[in-house]
């Protein structure tokens, strides 16, 4: 059955739409947070927990969620987890006390893990052309870019209208239109077949978001909690393996299916290195603007728009260039402009440069990250076998949960108040974002027909 064109892109949007909600709320409450301390108190653990609560769920949860939208239908679990986000959103607003936000923020963690891997699956399933689906995922993409390019804006402007409570009431309404417009046969999705290995499931549920947890820890210099939660996500790895290498061929939580497909393993190592610059640059660059360039925290956002902006606009040319040419070039051209972005920072930092020579930095870093990750999720969906679109989908944003994660981390920790400890964190995602590139490069990569 032929699905009309307005119905589709209905669906199209909806579906990006949920994508940017989730995104949102990544980045959206951490301009609300000194209203947030000021209304319900609370130590500083709890205001990081109000914060990374979030994205810790969020991370533990991704690879699961792909395989549970694969075995039961990713419209389900899609539209499952928008209206629990929904819900958990009212909860956060009306949330009485610190600890309260916190326990609401990981059932909004866990809300998003469904939607995202779901999200990728109904896009496949709804554009089963490859090259309609490139410029599909491009739409996605730069609705999800453009989630952040105004998530601290708009947080910044609800916050100040009306209270932290706002940044969460907001998401309701967008949570009940996203329904709406994905309501029909036009999204549905076929239950798979696979058996899903609770067991694994559950370990690499815990490996993950305490693994998140312990690095999000040594970040903070709190090093017996990094410790702790370090160990027994070690513990829960080795618990995974064995799991893993016991599986059944069906069964197995990374499907060697999807991992041995042409492009699919260097993908995720490249999604790794995108997101560990930009959530680097993010971590490091703010630190910059107001300590060196002595830029307010409005002036500081307003500052990051050469590289923000381009996420809500390069991804529909990007678009365009996969369903042509393939995703081998827009992958290869985006992890060079962030190396060579990385490398102009570098060098701007080390030469005391004035902001105009970081504008081409954030130029180079906003581009490079538009045309990358269009272009890597074209790669995974369209390399991924029938019916593990979820899975696939659920492996790249794990993936690109702990580059960011380790980006935070590690650049953090090279960081220092004098230059070359700046201009060495500023280096590092040049590197990673170099050897990934030529990963790519040595592999083979789905030609679009």
């Amino acid at each position: 059955m032929t699905i009309g064109s307005t119905r589709r892109s209905l669906a199209l949007f909806g579906i990006s739409l949920g994508y940017f909600t989730v995104l949102l709320d990544m980045t959206v409450l951490s301009v609300a947070e000194p209203d947030l301390a000021r209304s319900l108190g609370g130590s500083v653990a709890g205001l990081q927990w109000a914060v990374s609560g979030y994205t810790v769920v969020f991370g533990a949860l991704l690879l699961s969620a792909g395989a549970i939208s694969d075995r039961y239908g990713a419209h389900r679990v899609f539209r499952t987890g928008v209206a629990v986000f929904g819900v958990g959103s009212l909860l956060s607003a009306f949330a009485p006390d610190l600890w309260t936000l916190v326990a609401a923020r990981a059932l909004l963690g866990a809300a998003a893990a469904a939607c995202v891997p779901a999200s990728m699956a109904m896009i496949s399933t709804l554009y089963p052309v490859p090259a309609e689906r490139a410029k599909a995922l491009s739409v996605w993409a730069a609705l999800s870019g453009a989630a952040l390019a105004t998530g601290p804006i708009a947080g910044g402007l609800l916050v100040g209208l009306y209270g932290w409570r706002a940044v969460f009431l907001v998401n309701v309404p967008l949570a009940t239109a996203v329904l709406a417009l994905t309501r029909g046969r036009a999204v549905h999705c076929p239950r798979g077949e696979r058996r899903i290995a609770w067991s694994a499931q559950f370990a690499a549920c815990v490996a993950l978001g305490l693994g998140t947890d312990a690095l999000i820890a040594l970040g903070a210099d709190e090093s017996v909690h990094a410790l702790c939660s370090g160990a027994v996500a070690l513990a829960a790895g080795a618990v995974f393996a064995a799991l893993e290498r016991r599986a059944s061929t069906g069964e197995p939580v990374l499907a060697p299916a999807v991992l041995r497909a042409p492009g699919v393993t260097p993908a995720l190592l490249a999604g790794a290195a995108v997101n560990f610059t930009m959530a680097g640059v993010l971590f490091v660059l703010p630190l910059l603007f107001q300590r060196t360039l002595a830029l307010s925290p409005l002036e500081t956002g307003v500052a990051f728009l050469p590289m923000t902006l381009p996420f809500a606009v390069n991804p529909l040319l990007t678009g365009r260039i996969v369903a042509r040419s393939g995703p081998r070039g827009p992958v290869t051209a985006g992890l060079a402009l962030l190396t060579l972005g990385g490398v102009i920072f570098a060098v701007a930092v080390l030469a005391g440069s004035a902001y105009p020579v970081l504008v081409a930095g954030l130029l180079c870093t906003g581009f490079g990250v538009s045309f990358a990750l269009p272009a890597l999720v074209t790669t995974v969906v369209t390399s991924a076998p029938s019916g593990t679109a979820g899975t696939a989908g659920g492996l790249l944003n794990a993936a690109r949960q702990v580059g960011a994660t380790l980006g935070v981390v590690l650049m953090g920790a090279l960081l220092t108040p004098e230059p070359s400890g700046t201009a060495r964190a500023l280096l590092l995602p040049a590197v990673l974002c170099a050897v990934a590139a030529m990963a790519l490069h040595r592999s083979r990569t789905p030609a679009l027909r």
